[in-house]
């Protein structure tokens, strides 16, 4: 979603209510959406406020390649 700015917002919902953030694309803000709904996480285990119920949150990774150098025949 788009916010006055032009700007993307990306929430984690309804899982982490509250765990949104902004960023200048789509991908941006979902990735910074993430960063903050681990962060939320990693806060509620060490207060030990976590609820026995699983939940899921999907990271999406950007791929990486590797160039190598060709190896003599």
């Amino acid at each position: 979603m788009r916010d006055n700015d032009g700007r993307f917002l990306a929430e984690v919902v309804p899982e982490l209510p509250g765990a949104r953030a902004l960023g200048a694309t789509a991908e941006d803000a979902m990735a910074k959406a993430q960063a903050v709904a681990l962060r939320v996480l990693a806060e509620r285990l060490e207060q030990g406020e976590v609820t026995p119920r699983a939940i899921r949150i999907e990271l999406r990774v950007p791929a990486m390649t590797v160039d190598a150098p060709a190896t003599p025949t």
